[in-house]
């Protein structure tokens, strides 16, 4: 496994990087943008013709993960060349919401073999219900892991767009499976986040939109607990504010974002499921807790890997959520250089700031859509398996 990054930071253009490709026989490139980026119409071109042979995906983002830190209105570019494992590249355009399990059930389909071992997965960021494109894909995939997450657009919540090759759209979802035994993979997922103030009952919900908080109209119930000068900033002010799925045993199970409002409706939408029967909370945060969340994500991906897979180069796709970012402000590259102090320095380290985050639960072989959390999918070659 060979891997080499790019980046054209902020005050940089295109023009700007080294007339040749650091790897120009890659199999895989990665790119994480600005949506300003991405509308540069010589993108596209410019890639194909510095990687050849490579499928080139990625997405729009809220922030870009670079070697060592967080970068804002950049590209990062990082191109992977596999030596023994095989990859199959795919895509398909989500017409909405209502069709998002759909779209991973056919991906699914599409990649399908009894030698894939992972899933690299991103989608459009406002159109895509995350929760029910992972049930999709489980659904035909079973157990196989699936990384990766939901374009961001820095929190304008207008439109997200994606890179598939020489296609640069909204509404896609692109996945990205991994062929053979010699591919080991890993990943940790974890938040830093604190629920307070008592539990509510969704008495009322349809996957991702909560109508009822128990037996209460659900908006004016949120607005009452992030008070009213948060309140009035809705739905932008959610990113601060969002709610934990409890447990059985009262700990946290998963955490949602809030994506929109309806007052016609006081109703709640979120970028995942909130299923009906459920118990949440409201959560809150600083920065230590979060910081102490990204590197216990590190934590799980090193504590899941052999001592001889440590040691190799390997690749770490870390995508955290926006609301970490805008709690965290100028100092979020603190949580990157967390992870990358505990993956040490043979790991390179890519990803971007979501809308969503694709990982396994911890502990657990079930794909899960994570809010507020940074996730990690690791990934690297074993040449002696």
């Amino acid at each position: 496994m060979l891997i080499r990054q790019e980046s054209v930071t902020e005050k940089m253009t295109l023009k700007d990087l080294p007339s040749a490709s650091p790897l120009p026989n890659a199999s895989l490139v990665l790119v994480f943008g600005s949506v300003k980026r991405f509308g540069d119409s010589k993108l596209t071109s410019f890639l194909k013709a510095r990687y050849p042979t490579a499928q080139i995906v990625g997405c729009t983002t809220t922030g870009e993960i670079g070697a060592n830190s967080v970068h804002d209105d950049s590209l990062q570019i990082t191109a992977v060349f596999w030596e023994k494992t095989a990859q199959r590249a795919t895509h398909v355009k989500a017409s909405g919401m209502q069709s998002s399990f759909e779209a991973g059930e056919q991906l699914g389909r599409q990649l399908k073999s009894d030698s894939l071992k992972a899933v690299l997965a991103f989608s459009d960021g406002l159109n895509v219900n995350g929760s029910e494109l992972l049930k999709g894909f489980q659904s035909v995939l079973g157990n196989v892991p699936v990384v990766g997450g939901m374009a961001g657009d820095n929190a304008t919540f207008t439109k997200t767009l994606l890179i598939f090759n020489d296609i640069i759209s909204d509404n896609l979802v692109i996945a990205i499976g991994l062929y053979g035994n010699h591919l080991v993979t890993a990943s940790g997922a974890l938040g830093g986040w604190k629920p307070y103030g008592p539990p509510r009952k969704i008495t009322r919900s349809v996957k991702n939109v909560i109508y009822e908080l128990d037996g209460k109209p659900a908006l004016p119930m949120y607005k009452m607990y992030i008070g009213e000068h948060f309140a009035k900033g809705l739905p932008a002010t959610g990113l601060k504010f969002p709610v934990a799925v409890m447990g059985a045993g009262k700990e946290v199970e998963t955490v949602r974002t809030l994506a929109a409002i309806d007052a016609a409706n006081n109703s709640l939408t979120f970028f995942g499921d909130v299923p009906e029967g459920e118990t949440i909370r409201l959560c809150q945060t600083n920065h230590d807790r979060l910081v102490d969340g990204a590197a216990g994500a590190a934590g799980m991906v090193s504590g899941s890997l052999t001592e001889a897979n440590k040691h190799g180069q390997g690749l770490a796709i870390c995508v955290s959520c926006v609301g970490r970012k805008l709690v965290m402000a100028e100092q979020i590259s603190d949580e990157v250089q967390a992870v990358h102090g505990i993956l040490g320095p043979q790991t390179v380290l890519t990803g971007f700031y979501s809308n969503g985050e694709f990982a396994p639960l911890p502990n657990t072989s079930d794909n899960a859509l994570h809010n507020q959390t940074m996730t990690i999918g690791y990934l690297t070659e074993d040449l002696f398996n």
